[in-house]
């Protein structure tokens, strides 16, 4: 069939050589008079006296309408197609959780028997802790020494103190001297939007710990769930409340015979749900509290086995400077004198280092740009050469770090015996 233009098509009309015609939506179809008939075919074009003409010339032609809806389906259900695979692969992306199969289910973390490589002995500074822990370790790998006097372990085992002091690492070392599985979950991650997926969450992280037992569960900040019910006088949060309300049914209804140990950890008991620390449920409370001079060494040690100390870093002096630090801000301590004797391209850490270091933690950046008139000069010099007159005063005081007046460690028997607040700098 030949294409021809509508030029044309217009000029066949007009000599009388068109037989017939099929006018479609978009083409016009069409045979030629002569033997044989010869067929053509066309654009059809907006003209609107197309059809007067061809009555004029007594043109026999017909129409014809093609149907749209099903190439329409179609193409609507490729988009919808792409669409979903889209959406299918960003959910995936973002969280395994996120799914819509997946949705109830919980997202703890499980480490394996082999996973969980720290011990006991990568622990310092709470000793009391591991010695409160070491029942549940034996229990997990001994539980006929504990049954067979009658005996119960506690059901769940609240960890309590201050940030950065080892709570989470107290526990993985109770997974890792047992050796057995452990489920490690914050306890924001039970909360959604929707209500009854945080209870679904917890049902399906009992259901899989009991599988796996022995094990141990821990959950981590645990105020952020069991926050107490009623404490907000905006009202309740219906979906935290019934997931706390699920975590209290399961730890009710499971058995300690069964190999599980429930651990939790926080920094807030006092606005802790009441029904989750009565016995039956976190019924013994382990206080992690900040490390002693003694313990504050001893993570030292632990933090710079691997860091190339000077021969006058003493780490005793070191933990004697830093009362009241926990074992992450000793951690930092360490890494910010590394980081520091790099910086310099020093072959070792000295002691300046952790000087400088620990002024950076504890005060922050240095600030060497800072105007300060001869007046606020003055007063600072005076303010802190009291604090370093009194300190090498007072007999049993630590001796000063840096001081204005005189070099650390100077004998006290140099010292002016005229009052040192009259010492003028």
């Amino acid at each position: 069939m030949e294409t021809i233009p509508y030029s044309r098509f217009k000029q066949y009309i007009t000599e009388g050589l068109v037989g017939k015609l099929t006018i479609g939506p978009e083409n016009i179809n069409g045979t030629l008079k002569g033997n044989p008939e010869q067929g053509f075919t066309t654009v059809r074009v907006n003209d609107p006296g197309l059809v007067k003409e061809l009555d004029e010339h007594m043109i026999t032609y017909t129409g014809h309408y093609e149907s749209k809806f099903w190439s329409s389906i179609l193409s609507w259900v490729i988009y919808l197609g792409i669409f979903f695979l889209i959406w299918r692969y960003v959910m995936k992306r973002m969280s395994p959780g996120i799914g819509v199969i997946s949705f109830a289910k919980s997202k703890a973390k499980i480490f394996a028997e082999s996973e969980t490589k720290v011990a006991f002995i990568d622990v310092a500074g709470i000793d009391e802790a591991k010695e409160e822990l070491r029942e549940v370790v034996e229990f997990l790998s001994t539980p006929e020494k504990s049954q067979k006097l009658g005996g119960r372990i506690p059901k769940g085992v609240l960890l309590v103190g201050p940030p950065g002091t080892g709570k989470t690492l107290l526990a993985r070392a109770v997974a890792g001297e047992a050796k057995v599985p452990f489920f490690s979950i914050s306890g924001s991650e039970f909360v959604e939007m929707f209500v009854g997926v945080g209870a679904a969450r917890v049902r399906d992280l009992f259901s899989q710990a009991a599988n796996q037992a022995p094990c141990i569960i821990f959950i981590d900040e645990l105020d952020a769930l069991g926050k107490a019910r009623g404490m907000n006088v905006m009202g309740g949060h219906d979906e935290r409340e019934q997931t706390l309300n699920q975590l209290l049914v399961e730890m009710d209804g499971f058995e300690t015979n069964k190999g599980v140990i429930i651990m939790a950890a926080t920094n807030r008991p006092e606005i802790l749900d009441p029904a989750l620390l009565r016995p039956g449920r976190f019924d013994r409370q382990v206080l992690v509290d900040r490390p002693d001079i003694n313990g504050r060494e001893a993570i030292l040690k632990i933090h710079s086995k691997n860091v190339v100390l000077g021969p006058e870093v003493d780490l005793h002096k070191i933990a004697g400077r830093t009362p009241g630090f926990v074992g992450a801000d000793l951690a930092n301590i360490i890494n910010e004198a590394a980081l520091l004797a790099a910086r310099n391209n020093k072959e070792m850490v000295e002691l300046a280092d952790f000087d400088e270091a620990i002024a950076r933690v504890v005060a922050g950046l240095q600030k060497k740009n800072r105007v300060m008139n001869a007046q606020e000069k003055e007063i600072i010099a005076f303010h802190e050469s009291g604090h370093a007159i009194v300190a090498e005063s007072v007999e049993h005081a630590d001796p000063g770090i840096k001081s204005p007046l005189f070099p650390v460690g100077l004998p006290r028997s140099d010292i002016p015996n005229s009052n040192p607040l009259r010492i003028v700098i």
